[in-house]
């Protein structure tokens, strides 16, 4: 088997793997130590750097993060190849399988479905709250499901697209450099998770982190742009292959894909909404605050509890299209640079 054709094999096992397991609670993970990072880089510019502006510390705390996650990942792949190729290859597939959270996502989502078909609004509130960010506790079973709905269809980009795509993108220049293609791949899942980590942790919109989080949130629009995109063209895809409205995916996502908040995550919502046939958006609350969202899929129909399962099939199958489309081009440029 040639050296891409093994490549796509084992990424695909990791996929599998992480949607059968998930993440395992009592194993350290990756995300939990850039998390930490995080921290202290955070407590170390903002007291240390005092003559920079707040944009400029928040820049340096990013860099920072960044920087020593990859040296901890070269240090660690350095120790495995003492133990031998085999040992590091199996490690790479390890730092992809934490990058990926299909497993995680569909699991949390099926919570939130369990609880809303057992009558039980008050787990369905508790379950959704793992998920998004906005205020559950007086939110109704349209309202819950509506979250976790819109949560699905745009954590598709973050939890698994974007990673897939860096992945294909550091396993080509790992290629280029003449590193197994795997090595590569893990460098580039895990950049991607630093990243994604840091604008969970110093993006949000408020007084503390409006001007200290910019570049990581900036950084992480940019690393989102072609994956949210690409994702919502799978979406419209998977729409036709398993027999939901592709035709009206192509057509809502040709309208509101524009309309979120985010530059990026409009996209993959959009396709979602109008191959379910669902309005998304609409008022929600964040720390007490009302937000008012333009509606994405307006006038079609109010969300129910079975849209859950139906977007989780939708996400998971436009995902392995993405995986199938990157797979494809990751081949053709492979052959052309040589």
């Amino acid at each position: 088997m040639s050296p891409e054709l093994s490549f796509y094999f084992q990424l695909f096992i990791v996929i599998a793997a992480d949607y059968v397991w998930g993440d395992p609670r009592l194993l350290p993970h990756p995300v939990r130590f850039i998390g930490r990072l995080c921290v202290l880089f955070e407590r170390v510019t903002r007291e240390g750097l005092s003559f920079l502006s707040m944009r400029a510390r928040g820049a340096v705390a990013f860099f920072f993060v960044l920087l020593t996650t990859l040296a901890a990942l070269a240090l660690f792949f350095s120790l495995l190849f003492l133990m031998g190729e085999t040992a590091a290859l199996f490690g790479a597939m390890v730092i992809c399988y934490f990058s990926i959270a299909a497993g995680d996502l569909v699991a949390h989502s099926n919570r939130v479905y369990n609880h809303l078909t057992a009558d039980d609004i008050v787990g369905s509130r508790q379950a959704v709250s793992m998920m998004v960010g906005r205020d559950t506790e007086s939110l109704d079973v349209p309202e819950v499901t509506r979250a976790c709905v819109e949560s699905v269809s745009e954590n598709m980009v973050d939890g698994i697209t974007a990673p897939l795509f860096w992945a294909f993108i550091g396993s080509s220049v790992g290629m280029i450099l003449l590193i197994n293609p795997l090595i590569g791949a893990a460098f580039g899942s895990m950049t991607y998770k630093a990243v994604n980590t840091m604008d969970s942790m110093y993006g949000y919109r408020n007084e503390k982190y409006m001007d200290f989080g910019w570049c990581a949130a900036r950084i992480d629009d940019l690393v989102n742009f072609i994956p949210a995109r690409l994702s919502g063209l799978c979406l419209i895809g998977a729409a036709y292959l398993i027999g939901f409205d592709g035709r009206g995916a192509a057509r809502v996502y040709m309208r509101d894909r524009r309309k979120s908040t985010s530059p990026n995550s409009g996209h993959s919502e959009a396709a979602a909404a109008g191959a379910l046939n669902i309005e998304l958006g609409g008022t929600s609350s964040y720390f007490g605050q009302t937000s008012i969202k333009d509606y994405i899929g307006q006038g079609l129909n109010r969300v129910e509890p079975g849209d859950i399962k139906r977007v989780n099939k939708l996400i998971l199958s436009g995902s392995l299209l993405f995986f199938a489309v990157c797979s494809f081009i990751h081949f053709l440029v492979v052959h052309i640079l040589r």
